[in-house]
This record gives structure tokens, sequence and C-alpha cells, in this order.
């Protein structure tokens, strides 16, 4: 892993293959290696002839671990990829981000379009747009002594994926805290560069149609009968991907 600064945090990242540059975001209590290389989606794109640039977001992986909410704004996060592509010199990239990853992929475009090419928000749909739900059953299932003592079954996935990446808990929950404050639904008028918004069929993120409905000139693909954690690493995923990589702008 090689390191950069952003905000006084040190954040790591790694570089693979040769060719056009993409930037991928992982999703919140993963890892760059966890969302990326596992799934195969390295392989697959410097196949394609990409140079891949990753990096474990603050609070996860290999990066910094503040456990201040106030850390973890989507902002906050976005400014710590620009400064990686700072780090980098590149002037301008595509970016993929799955889930968290997604939220932070789309605030970026709206603050830094001159910056990104083309864009994938994958593991984000129509909720987004709406009023979010609660995180305290999450953060309470982060910090809670025992996986074996967490009653809520969705905020349990969380906490047994947050235990078998061996993350900081703690971090994870401050994160998950601050994610899921209102999404700041008014930049996604502000996107002009071309988005494809990915989402399982059975991912109860919503519609991927209706959220891409809300960019202008953006489009939406459906993995069949794939949920969150499934869509991760699906061939229908990556065959949508390559063909709107592909596609001449």
């Amino acid at each position: 892993m090689k390191y950069f600064t952003s905000d006084g945090l040190k954040l790591a990242y790694s570089m693979e293959g040769e060719g056009t540059p993409i930037l991928l975001v992982h999703g919140f209590g993963s890892t760059h290696h966890v969302n990326w290389v596992e799934t195969g989606w390295t392989r697959t794109l410097m196949d394609a002839g990409f140079r891949i640039i990753m990096a474990d977001g603050r609070g996860h992986g290999a990066s910094d671990k503040p456990h201040d909410a106030g850390d973890y704004a989507l902002d906050a996060m976005t400014e710590d990829i620009i400064e990686l592509l700072d780090h980098l010199g590149e002037p301008g990239v595509d970016i993929m981000g799955y889930s968290m990853g997604a939220m932070v992929t789309l605030v970026a475009l709206a603050r830094h379009p001159e910056r990104f090419d083309r864009a994938i928000a994958a593991g984000v749909g129509e909720n987004l747009l709406l009023p979010p739900k609660s995180p305290d059953a999450v953060v309470a299932a982060l910090l809670a002594p025992s996986a074996d003592d967490i009653a809520d079954p969705e905020a349990r996935v969380y906490r047994v994926f947050a235990d078998q990446n061996g993350q900081d808990r703690e971090a994870l929950a401050a994160c998950f805290a601050a994610v899921r404050a209102p999404y700041p639904v008014e930049l996604l008028e502000q996107i002009t560069r071309p988005v494809l918004v990915v989402a399982g069929e059975n991912d109860p993120v919503g519609s991927p149609a209706a959220l891409a409905a809300r960019i202008s000139g953006a489009s939406s693909h459906v993995v069949p009968r794939r949920d969150h954690m499934r869509t991760v690493g699906d061939k229908d995923y990556k065959n949508a991907v390559l063909k709107f990589l592909e596609a001449d702008i």
C-alpha cells in the first residue's frame, strides 16, 4: 500500500494496470481489496485496458480511523478522492463507486465535474431520494460486545461484515451515523457527466432507474436476481459497466 494525506488523515491507496485511469470507491464496511480485488473487478478492468486507482476510505482498511461522526461527511470523503487525484497528478479519470462509494461518487461529480469523464454509481437507487432510516440499530450493532447480542437481522449483517473484514467498529459506527444523514439530492441536478446507475433486482436500495431519472442524461441497469452483497462481483454488472465505458461520449 502507498499513502497520501487528506484533511490531516493518512489514507492508503493502491494502483494496478496500465491504460485509461479509473478510480474505484468502495462501499461502507469494506476495503479496496474486498470490494474490487476479491470480486474480480481489477482483473476485468485491466483486461479491458484500464489503469486502476483504489483507496481505503477514511475509517476503513489501512487508512486512518477517526471516531467522530463529523469526520465522515460526504463532502469530506469527496475531498479525499480529489486529494488522491492531485497527489497522483491525475487531471481527469473515470470513476465507479459502490453503495457508500456511489454516494461519494455522485457528490464528487457535482462538486468537481472537471475531474471526471464517465461515472458508475452502483448499489444505490431510489431510496437515496427519500428520508433516510435511523442509523441507531446499525450503530448499536457495530458497538455491541458480540454479534450474538444483536436481534435486528439487518443490523447484524453490518456487524458480521465488519468483523469479517477486521474493521475498527467504533470508526464504522461514526461513519454510518454520518452517512445516514439526508442525502444532498439537489446536487444530482448539477451533474453533467455521463452516469450509469446500477442495482441488483433484489437490492432494497430501490429502483436505479428512478435515481437515474434525477440526473441529466443518466442511464440505469438492473442486475437480475441479485441483492446488495451479491451484485458486487456479478458478471452481468461487469458487462453492463464495460459496455457503458466502451460507448462514445
